[in-house]
């Protein structure tokens, strides 16, 4: 049983992130990002960046105001080429981290409400361990809306198709989206098998403040992780600046 001071900071930490959320939810909703995706991104990502993501939200990624549409594409143009490359990358992460944060939050909760999921992608069959199971789906997930997210940052600006804007999605985002969920699962695997049982005797379950205080903690590996990779990709055009 995690001791009532881990507990209560776990609840301070997960309760930080929906507040910071919230208040970008607000902030957005008056203020319209000039990549309408990004209006999800930044308070899905606050979830986990807590503060420190408010703070760079405020300094480096607030909308100057409500503008026509000519207006967001002039701005959007603006911020490409004005951005410093390393906040440009860092957006670059964080947009590829808001498709695996929804991803991971929706296989986690889906395979602990019905165990039987997790059997299905080899919990018992495959992997003793459950948690293996759980992070194929997680993968899944993440992964789809991972391509989902940049599809609608890429294809409206390239005026692309359908079949031509998914490839393109898949081309910016796929190194991405794994380096990413690498660094999700080495943070979680060392909390869960290592730290928790070593300091406390148990592992987090789903339904518990100390596990999502551990996805925290999780996906902020995984923004290290990706950070190198979104590099290359906004370096060599591959993927879009934010």
């Amino acid at each position: 049983m995690f001791p009532i001071w881990f507990h209560c900071l776990a609840i301070a930490f997960v309760s930080l992130g929906f507040l910071c959320a919230v208040i970008i939810v607000i902030d957005v909703v008056r203020r319209p990002q000039p990549m309408g995706i990004m209006n999800i991104v930044w308070p899905v990502t606050a979830l986990f960046g807590t503060v420190p993501l408010l703070v760079f939200y405020l300094r480096a990624g607030r909308s100057p105001g409500a503008e026509t549409a000519d207006g967001h594409h002039e701005h959007h143009h603006h911020m490409k080429t004005s951005t410093p490359r390393a906040l440009a990358v860092a957006k670059g992460a964080l947009h590829c981290g808001s498709g695996c944060t929804l991803g991971d939050i929706a296989a986690e909760w889906l395979a602990f409400m019905v165990p039987s999921v997790a059997i299905t992608f080899g919990w018992q069959w495959l992997f003793t361990e459950k948690m293996f199971a759980v992070w194929v789906l997680d993968f899944l997930f993440a992964f789809i809306l991972g391509i989902v997210f940049q599809y609608f940052a890429i294809a409206p600006m390239r005026n692309l198709s359908v079949g031509d804007g998914v490839m393109t999605a898949l081309k910016a985002d796929a190194l991405s989206l794994i380096a990413w969920q690498i660094g999700m699962y080495g943070g979680m695997a060392l909390l869960q098998f290592v730290i928790f049982p070593a300091q406390f005797g148990v592992r987090a379950q789903v339904d518990s403040a100390e596990f999502w205080f551990a996805m925290q903690i999780a996906m902020i590996c995984g923004f290290v992780t990706s950070y190198p990779i979104n590099w290359y990709l906004v370096s060599s055009g591959i993927k879009e600046p934010m």
